[in-house]
């Protein structure tokens, strides 16, 4: 748990003791997370461990306050791979400037930086570093490569969103792929174990279910902020899957499927002890509408619908105003 690693490099950092940085921990810097990129690679957090000090105190522990509190909140990290061009980059003609001085050094830096913008770190910074430190906001970092001399990246002090994916279906392997890569925590359920296979679904957690169907589903739960997708092969126990998660009251549910196939789910759902109210929490058919066809497409489909679900479920109404504002849209 980052938690207990947090509190432990305080501990350390406290005795002035050098902290022992791991990419499980950091996965920022994991080999999978730095592939192709020569500028950094999971030893850099040795680098970042030998320059940790005392100074370096307040800003873990805002981010041990920020995991308590449930803040929208990153820990981020200044890679600096050529210091003297880290502090003499320039703006271009199109951003916005940020004045004349580049970072601030040309040492690495480990700083907090919460969705409220709220910034803390061991040294000074630049308006430059700022733009960048703000925007490892953005899940986790937008402008990262934007100017030469350093690189930076981070890793949420939050929990990811937990998605069920309610059959191994070749739509449900390309959502699991999809929806792994924008940030959600994946699990896939099925009873055939040759379609819950590592080669189908390599990012997600593949729960097998005994008894040939979905009756085992009930010996499982999801929690109320999860979101379950029921897609199972050939829609055989979409009902099942909608019961389950309306039992469980799953912040989302949605469903694949043609009206005419879903008249039937419906009555079957009701059969099964559902209430009329569970039914229209179902969002059917699932995914956003652009004409999707192809497992693929109704992957983007789904996966744009759910990050439009986290969005709205993280941010308020003002905080969507005003980011929609600043885009011009």
């Amino acid at each position: 748990m980052i938690r207990d690693v947090l509190a432990s490099i305080v501990e350390d950092l406290q005795v002035g003791k050098v902290p022992v940085l791991s990419a499980d921990d950091f996965p920022c810097f994991s080999a999978t997370a730095t592939e192709g990129n020569e500028h950094v690679d999971p030893s850099y957090l040795d680098v970042v461990a030998a320059s940790l000090t005392e100074a370096d105190i307040p800003t873990f522990e805002r981010a041990l306050r920020a995991i308590d509190e449930g803040d929208l909140a990153w820990l981020g990290f200044k890679i600096v791979y050529d210091g003297a061009g880290a502090v003499s980059n320039t703006d271009n003609e199109v951003t916005k400037k940020y004045g004349e001085v580049g970072s601030a050094d040309g040492e690495p830096l480990v700083f907090f930086c919460n969705d409220a913008k709220e910034i803390v770190a061991g040294r000074a910074y630049t308006p430059r570093d700022t733009f960048q430190m703000k925007d490892v906001t953005r899940g986790p970092s937008m402008h990262n490569e934007q100017f030469p001399g350093l690189t930076w990246a981070s890793v949420a002090l939050f929990d990811q969103v937990h998605v069920w994916l309610l059959g191994a279906s070749d739509a449900a392997s390309e959502v699991a792929a999809l929806a792994d890569h924008v940030g959600f925590a994946v699990t896939v359920v099925d009873y055939d174990p040759s379609f819950v296979s590592e080669q189908r679904f390599p990012q997600a957690k593949r729960i097998v279910l005994a008894g040939g169907n979905f009756d085992a589903l009930d010996q499982m739960a999801c929690a109320p902020e999860d979101y379950v997708c029921v897609l199972t092969r050939g829609h055989m126990f979409d009902p099942e899957g909608c019961v389950w998660a309306a039992k469980h009251h799953a912040h989302y549910i949605g469903m694949m499927g043609c009206a005419g196939k879903n008249d039937r789910v419906h009555e079957l759902v009701l059969a099964a002890g559902a209430a009329e109210a569970d039914w229209e929490r179902v969002k059917r058919p699932i995914g956003l509408k652009f004409g999707a066809k192809t497992p693929a497409e109704l992957a983007i489909a789904i996966v744009a619908e759910l990050v439009d679900v986290r969005y709205r479920q993280r941010y308020s109404d003002e905080a969507r105003e005003r980011h929609e504002k600043s885009l011009g849209r």
